[in-house]
């Protein structure tokens, strides 16, 4: 377990910073990220901030499902949103297209490499990860669980005024893909 401990935090510290880009970029977000951004221009809490109280939130969903947090759960319950701040403070907004462009590509690309290594750590799920298995563990399909969960969010978070544009069409359509090459480089040890 020691030994994935660093590969767990190096993951979670590029997921959140990944995020913090994609912010940045301001061209569309994941769902869920739209979602923390939607109720941050709401409330006087940041981005990281929403996203550490949401985690919480969602692992709050797991009691009824029976799923059991690890390490890996609790760190990214707190280590992202504590990245995706810092990122927002260290990053600065650029209204150059291809600047913008660079932060969601490059944005993208640190979540998939951030997700296969702390997911390839094998320390827990993400709190909203466990919420799709612990639905699938009850006869509901992944791939419905997790269409329902990110539509749902997705939904939330536009009308909330998160930003939802072309980012979230490219962001859908590569994070799977990138996800599946990372977590099998994940598989094979040390990116």
């Amino acid at each position: 377990m020691l030994v994935r401990i660093p590969g767990l935090a190096l993951g979670l510290a590029m997921f959140g910073a990944g995020i913090g880009l994609n912010i940045r970029a301001n061209l569309g977000l994941s769902p869920w990220d739209a979602f923390h951004q939607g109720i941050a221009l709401r409330t006087p809490l940041s981005v990281g901030l929403v996203t550490i109280g949401v985690s919480v939130v969602v692992l709050l969903g797991w009691i009824p499902l029976r799923q059991r947090p690890g390490l890996g759960t609790l760190l990214n319950a707190t280590l992202v949103g504590v990245m995706i701040d810092l990122t927002l403070f260290v990053v600065g907004e650029t209204e150059t297209l291809w600047l913008r462009v660079l932060y969601l590509v490059g944005g993208i690309g640190m979540v998939a490499i951030g997700s296969g290594l702390y997911i390839g750590s094998r320390l827990g799920p993400g709190p909203r990860d466990g919420i799709m298995t612990g639905l699938a563990a009850r006869g509901m399909s992944i791939r419905l669980a997790r269409t329902l969960i990110e539509g749902t969010v997705l939904i939330a978070g536009w009308l909330l005024g998160g930003a939802v544009g072309i980012g979230t069409v490219i962001y859908t359509v590569t994070i799977g893909p990138l996800l599946q090459i990372t977590l099998r480089r994940a598989d094979k040890g040390p990116l």
